[in-house]
């Protein structure tokens, strides 16, 4: 078989790094290493420069390195093998796995938090920021993207400030099934829940805010961000209608990320982030701030 023919099969079977290889080799045995044709010198240490231009695929490098701490599953205080840790038993004869199995959760929760719509940025007082025309329609929007998904809400909670409150009454609207109870909680107020990193100008609280604001909205995230308890039968769907900083510190905290980066994801106005919680305690982030149910010229980001 001539060169030619021979430099083309490799080519087609192997692709370009046989070809690569193939031909340092027709080369070397032509001398253009600066070495002559039937010289005895091993060959080998040129193709040293060959073999590590190409990626090293060994079992040891499939996997990357682990950074960062390692998950902890205990992170919302209710993983149940740390719950039954020495506690006694009442009777002799008990069956400790049967105890265990009956306080583990089975059910799976799924929170979709809600940001609010455009609202009147204007307003001197919280009553008077109520949602602009444009945020009354994204809210329509949000109440019938939450009714397509076909799921059974189980309630609908909402902060206690003005334009949130009126956004979640327009999803409430929408919700399928008999009525949603609606709940609302100064916890969710809006407000800056840790200094974040890397800072930024153009915003930039007192630190005592940094200090009542993220004590409150830390119990926020205690309050409704963990896993079903173990009395829960069935997965559940709970709406959380709130704010763009809340949300963003819930998804870092929830993940188990640096909580100071909650300012580097923006949320549209109107957008829903889904969280779904395990009964292991594994947590997921389904989506995060998806808008791309109402048309381009709706979305804001206020």
């Amino acid at each position: 078989m001539s060169y030619r023919k021979t430099f083309k099969l490799i080519s087609g079977f192997a692709g370009g790094s046989a070809l690569l290889v193939f031909a340092a080799a027709a080369a070397d045995s032509r001398g253009y290493f600066g070495e002559q044709r039937g010289e005895t010198t091993s060959r080998w240490p040129k193709f040293t420069v060959l073999q590590a231009a190409q990626p090293a695929w060994t079992s040891a490098n499939h996997t990357p390195a682990p950074t960062g701490h390692a998950w902890d599953f205990n992170w919302d205080k209710r993983d149940p093998s740390a719950l039954t840790n020495g506690k006694k038993k009442e009777s002799a004869s008990e069956d400790p796995s049967s105890e265990q199995d009956n306080g583990k959760p089975k059910a799976t929760r799924n929170i979709l938090l809600i940001r609010h719509s455009q609202y009147n940025l204007s307003g001197s007082s919280d009553k008077e920021r109520i949602l602009t025309p444009l945020g009354r329609e994204q809210a329509e929007f949000t109440g019938q993207r939450l009714a397509a998904l076909g799921l059974k809400y189980d309630i609908l909670i909402h902060s206690s400030m003005a334009r949130a409150k009126e956004t979640a009454n327009i999803i409430s609207k929408h919700l399928p099934g008999p009525g949603v109870d609606l709940v609302s909680c100064d916890l969710l107020r809006e407000g800056a829940p840790i200094e974040p990193v890397p800072p930024v100008t153009h915003w930039k609280p007192d630190a005592v805010q940094y200090h009542e604001d993220g004590a409150r909205i830390e119990a926020a995230f205690r309050r409704y961000i963990h896993r079903a308890d173990p009395k829960q039968k069935e997965d559940s769907y709970e709406i959380i209608v709130c704010h763009a900083n809340v949300i963003r510190y819930f998804v870092c905290r929830a993940l188990q990320f640096p909580p100071e980066g909650w300012l580097r994801m923006g949320l549209n106005n109107g957008s829903i982030t889904w969280l779904t919680i395990r009964p292991s305690g594994r947590v997921a982030l389904r989506t995060l701030g998806d808008a791309g149910f109402m048309p381009p010229d709706k979305l804001t980001r206020t």
